[in-house]
């Protein structure tokens, strides 16, 4: 029987084409180009053959000032192509300004085992119809303009990435990394993914169902104006303790009725949601750093039972407390191998 080695030996790389044009975005097409770049077979044989390739071929101008080479698509396509993804960008909204490159797409969509867009290069694959009956997402601030545009394609807003059969899509520009590694997650399996993450010095690998936003940067977002900043810097000192809307208003010196109607007009959410939100925080980073168990962690950050955290845990991020450690937490390096090879193939 032939080793995994010389199996790897005897796989050419597969071929991926990403589809630029100009004023494309430089970071969603050099994201996955460093992913897919970067992913070898277990013999250190690349994995991936990249190629860029344009309506036309030749220099292409992306929105940060840089000038990428390409080729002509229908030169790229005659030969074996395994996956092709169509680059966003602010062109990529506008039918007409597409309208050429759609064109030449549209006799090649078919073609690739594994189809996708980055960011807003899904209003492309709309544009051909590729969409249509399919759960799709793109960049959260166009995702409106994408339902509204397009009533056949069901749009998840919040999503990192969303897989449909052959069909891939991720939302704003660094999510494009985020589903290049789960498409060599997909192709090579977890341990070759999360082996990329780590030497790519990724924060971390997130599942396509998490929510493009951190909770904080969804509370700091609501409260803009900073009223309570500092309430909220001494409720994240006293996670534990008593925190009802009474205790809050005490901390913020303000009667309970006043302080909850004022909190709720300048942030937009209830205080309970607020401590709730920041309770998730505090215990997702505890998840990816301490040793604690799920239910010291809960209790230790006010929770007071792992369901409880679970539930919270899992409305905000979409993964379970137990699932998210599995995959960031310092437990999978700190493990003995034979628990280490179990985490990875979780």
């Amino acid at each position: 029987m032939p080793s995994n080695t010389a199996i790897a030996d005897a796989t050419p790389p597969r071929k991926i084409v990403l589809v630029i044009f100009d004023q494309a975005k430089l970071l969603d097409i050099t994201g996955p180009m460093q992913v897919f770049n970067d992913a070898r077979f277990e013999n250190g044989h690349s994995a991936y053959q990249i190629v860029l390739a344009s309506e036309k071929g030749g220099a292409i101008a992306t929105d940060a000032g840089v000038t990428l080479q390409s080729l002509e698509l229908s030169q790229v396509m005659s030969g074996d192509v395994d996956t092709m993804l169509i680059a966003g960008g602010q062109p990529a909204e506008s039918p007409a300004a597409t309208e050429g490159l759609r064109g030449v797409l549209a006799k090649y969509v078919d073609q690739p085992r594994r189809l996708g867009s980055i960011c807003v290069g899904a209003f492309i694959l709309a544009q051909l119809g590729v969409l249509n009956g399919r759960e799709v997402t793109t960049h959260w601030g166009k995702s409106k303009l994408l339902e509204n545009e397009y009533p056949g394609v069901r749009v998840k807003s919040d999503a990192i990435f969303v897989t449909s059969d052959r069909v891939w899509t991720s939302a704003g520009v660094s999510a494009g990394i985020d589903m290049a590694l789960a498409m060599v997650e997909d192709d090579l399996g977890s341990a070759a993914a999360l082996s990329l993450a780590r030497d790519l010095v990724l924060f971390l690998k997130r599942p396509g169902g998490q929510s493009q936003f951190s909770v904080e940067l969804r509370r700091q977002t609501h409260d803009a104006k900073g009223r309570f900043d500092e309430l909220h810097d001494w409720i994240r000192s006293n996670l534990s303790k008593d925190l009802s809307v009474s205790a809050l208003a005490s901390a913020a010196r303000m009667s309970p009725r006043n302080f909850a109607r004022v909190y709720s007009r300048e942030t937009g959410e209830s205080p309970a949601k607020a401590v709730e939100q920041i309770r998730v925080e505090a215990a997702r980073r505890l998840l990816e750093t301490a040793t604690d168990s799920i239910q010291q962690i809960a209790n230790r950050i006010g929770f007071g039972d792992d369901e409880r955290m679970r539930r919270a845990f899992l409305k905000a991020y979409g993964v379970s407390p137990l699932d998210y450690r599995n995959r960031f937490g310092r437990s999978r390096d700190d493990a003995s191998p034979a628990l280490r090879k179990t985490l990875l193939e979780a």
